[in-house]
């Protein structure tokens, strides 16, 4: 005689109804593309979160230029932060950037004036409102003898300077920019892989 345990579980394998083998095989699918679905919406859910924080919130850019020499170097890797410029305007020392409106290019700056100031270059050194600018991150190498403005920064606009002051071409070239031009500002800065 066979232990009672085999027996039973023979019985329940061999002698069962066809229906509820197919029963259990038709759970078992349900089941596995009620995952596949979630794990798709969760999916499609990232991705399209990748995409909203990437066009409002943060995006990646590179450095094509040594007009920001020494704090920004060509090829160096930015990441710029969107969201601050939906609720305050740029500030004085920030670098941003900027699309210009009459070319559309894409250019990395700093704002040195706000719409109101008036801002110049006297005999090298920086004055906004007629005073010295404390720009000590700036390459002012053979900048003595160097004169510019003064002018007046219109409301709503910004002055974008490189800190590479020679070696710039920037709001002295192309005058100030509009607020709505600015697309972000530095977040962090990473160098050149």
């Amino acid at each position: 005689m066979e232990p009672r345990s085999d027996r039973v579980l023979r019985l329940k394998t061999s002698e069962a109804p066809d229906n509820v083998a197919e029963s259990l095989s038709d759970s078992a699918t349900v089941a596995s593309r009620r995952r596949g679905s979630k794990a798709m919406v969760v999916g499609l859910g990232l991705l399209a979160l990748f995409f909203m924080v990437r066009a409002w919130g943060v995006e990646p850019v590179r450095v094509h230029h040594d007009s920001m020499r020494p704090n920004l170097r060509n090829g160096d890797a930015l990441l710029i932060d969107k969201f601050s410029y939906l609720w305050r305007e740029p500030r004085v020392g920030e670098i941003v950037t900027a699309h210009l409106p009459d070319t559309g290019e894409s250019v990395v700056k700093r704002v040195v004036a706000v719409g109101g100031d008036s801002i110049g270059i006297i005999d090298g050194v920086l004055t906004r409102n007629g005073q010295p600018v404390d720009d000590s991150y700036a390459n002012r190498e053979n900048m003595a003898g160097y004169f510019w403005g003064p002018i007046d920064v219109p409301k709503g606009q910004v002055f974008l300077m490189g800190d590479n002051r020679l070696d710039s071409v920037d709001s002295r070239d192309y005058g100030p920019v509009p607020v709505d031009s600015i697309d972000g500002r530095l977040l962090v800065r990473f160098w050149p892989l």
